[in-house]
């Protein structure tokens, strides 16, 4: 524990040093003087800052359960303003004579509010959508209204998949049929023949540019979607056979999601622009050049090449595209095509955050042990307890290895019976006394060994969270991505306890043990003591790319309670809309359960526990109230 004199000469400013909140904030979040994390929507032009836990607070008022996935409007507004900004910004600097289009792919979350809301803030920039699937298309269609907004169809396509983006384009849309692999080309010009409606066809190329990062493989000559420079050329030839050349207006390519090094965008860019300039040297009108996604997020705030930063801002990753593109048009005397984006983890990842409580904490306690070991105690047991005597700030990394040495014979000598369980227990304690005293001194030294680098990891409370990894954060699980995660108030207190997070699914894989930091990946964050009389809450910050589509029913716990926040320039805010959670009722139906009949079934059990004598009917009344009341209450943890 850490003495109260050292208490109050924590500060916020250290809380921000320690949760790197200005580095991986983008300038959303700050901490207040109140030590609470607060939204700044506007930015720094602005002094408006609205408490987390004043949004919690209204949020428990309205009768919400946590966990809660808090979504900020204004911050998906700001994105989608920050990078067409920028980009009209390199437009105008460097004389760029196309326009740029932003389109945001549907699966990065596919939520209708999401969609409906991208659509509204990007139509005075006539940002669009990315399409992979019919049912993504249908989606979109029912939203977008936009004439001028590219509408991108990727992904495998059936007849009525192309039927429709046909009608689309019949209708005024200015949607586009990207051929991901060589035989949809054909199916596509023969539904244009039986329909009468000329398409607008793109291709997908494969680059042999890869990059690197957690999706590496969606690049390169392996990759699974798009066509090689000979297949390229095959289906160039079809088109011109077919007199359908002039329906050539977009090459597309895909570089890979999270792409953390600018130089691996500018290499798939100067070879997308060559690709470009051969297809309107082979008389192709073209016309738009899709860059696809891959426009990261700085998740831990070091602006490196790290999978989960980049080393690059929107602002250059805007000039680097337009210089390069400008550069190869020019020295093929090409005009300038329009360029389209897929920026969809860039556009929404700040728009969410997921707010849980903190239910109970399991401690790394120290059991006090005597100043002697007892006597007749085995040699090894001796000897682990000399080391805890004798240990120094020099001879740490030596005391260090022998404990490790004898605590794993002590193990091997009591599974053949030659140390009895109470010995065990005693060398256990001495083993953890002399760990939990190494991680303090190690504070001590300028430079520690490797050995001990990770070292509170080993003595870390449990901190157990209401919420689900699987279905709230499953890249965590699935990819190890690490997301930003603090507490959202008592930041003016030193956090005193090392931990890890775990959730309350029953899978030893639901815990969050990678945390955020400069110049690594820590495994322990440092959290407040819990208090008896408050809820302590949390935040998992930049969550709102992948992992509303991603989450899965894992312990059948379902979708989290939602609420979309407003904020106003006057400094107020507005509850603009609440979405109840799944009922265990709803995720019992999701797996082909019918509650209804279970309920009946239920009943009958509860009727011949009568029969049987087992309950009373005042018993029975009491128990179907309660089985009812569970199927209709949240999946979540409920006071």
């Amino acid at each position: 524990m850490i003495k109260k004199e050292l208490l109050g000469r924590w500060t916020t400013e250290k809380s921000e040093e320690l949760y790197g909140i200005k580095n991986w904030s983008a300038g959303y979040f700050n901490i207040s003087a109140e030590g609470e994390v607060t939204i700044s929507p506007f930015g720094c032009k602005s002094d408006v800052n609205v408490s987390l836990m004043e949004i919690i607070s209204g949020i428990r008022q309205r009768g919400l359960d946590m966990p809660v996935l808090l979504r900020i409007e204004n911050l998906l507004d700001s994105q989608i303003t920050h990078i067409n900004e920028s980009f009209r910004k390199a437009i105008r600097e460097l004389n760029y004579q196309g326009e740029y289009r932003g389109v945001y792919p549907i699966k990065v979350n596919q939520q209708q509010q999401v969609i409906e809301e991208v659509a509204k803030f990007g139509q005075r920039y006539h940002h669009g959508l990315e399409v992979g699937s019919k049912a993504e298309l249908i989606a979109a269609l029912s939203i977008l209204n936009d004439k001028e907004a590219c509408l991108i169809c990727n992904g495998y396509k059936d007849e009525e998949f192309i039927d429709l983006g046909l009608y689309a384009v019949k209708m005024g849309f200015k949607c586009f049929f990207v051929v991901e692999i060589p035989g949809e080309l054909e199916l596509i010009l023969q539904r244009s023949e039986a329909l009468k409606i000329r398409p607008n066809i793109g291709m997908r190329i494969k680059l042999s540019s890869k990059a690197g990062g957690h999706w590496t493989e969606s690049g390169g000559d392996r990759s699974i979607f798009g066509l090689n420079t000979a297949q390229l050329m095959e289906a160039l030839d079809l088109l011109k056979s077919r007199n359908m050349l002039d329906s050539l207006k977009l090459l597309h390519y895909h570089l890979g999601s999270q792409i953390p090094n600018i130089r691996d965008i500018r290499s798939a860019v100067v070879e997308a622009a060559r690709i470009y300039a051969g297809l309107v040297k082979e008389g192709a009108p073209m016309g738009h050049l899709d860059l696809g996604g891959g426009l990261a997020v700085d998740y831990d705030g070091s602006n490196t090449n790290f999978s989960n930063s980049r080393n690059y801002s929107i602002d250059e990753y805007c000039v680097d595209i337009i210089e390069i593109v400008q550069s190869v048009m020019n020295e093929e005397n090409i005009p300038h095509p329009t360029i389209v984006t897929e920026s969809g983890r860039v556009t929404v990842a700040y728009y969410s955050i997921l707010i849980c409580n903190v239910l109970d904490v399991a401690r790394f306690e120290i059991t006090q042990i005597p100043e002697t070991p007892p006597e007749q105690s085995h040699d090894l047991i001796k000897s682990l307890y000399y080391i805890l005597k004798t240990m120094t700030l020099k001879n740490i990394q030596e005391c260090y290895n022998d404990a490790l040495y004898y605590r794993d014979e002590i193990r091997e000598h009591f599974k053949h019976g030659k140390i009895s369980l109470r010995e065990r227990s005693f060398a256990e304690t001495v083993f953890w006394n002399i760990i939990s005293i190494i991680a303090k001194e190690k504070k001590k030294m300028k430079q520690f060994p490797p050995d001990l680098s990770d070292i509170e990891s080993a003595i870390a409370d449990i901190y157990y969270c209401n919420f689900s990894v699987f279905q709230s954060v499953p890249d965590h699980w699935a990819i190890n991505q690490l997301f930003p995660i603090m507490p959202l108030h008592r930041l003016k207190e030193m956090p005193e306890r090392y931990a890890v997070i775990a959730d309350i699914t029953c899978d030893c894989d639901g815990k969050i043990d990678s945390f955020i930091d400069l110049h690594d990946v820590k495994h322990v964050l440092q959290l407040h003591e819990p208090s008896e009389n408050e809820d302590y809450y949390l935040g998992i910050f930049l969550v709102g790319a992948y992992q509303e589509t991603l989450g899965d029913l894992h312990n059948l716990f379902g979708d989290t309670n939602v609420v979309s926040v407003r904020i106003y320039p006057t400094g107020g805010y507005d509850f603009v809309r609440e979405i109840e959670g799944d009922t265990v009722a709803d995720v019992l139906s999701y797996v082909e359960f019918n509650p209804k009949q279970m309920l009946l079934n239920f009943r009958e059990t509860a009727e011949q526990a009568i029969r049987d004598g087992n309950i009373t009917a005042d018993e029975r009344r009491h128990i179907m109230n309660a089985y009812d009341n569970g199927l209709r209450g949240y999946t979540y943890f409920e006071k």
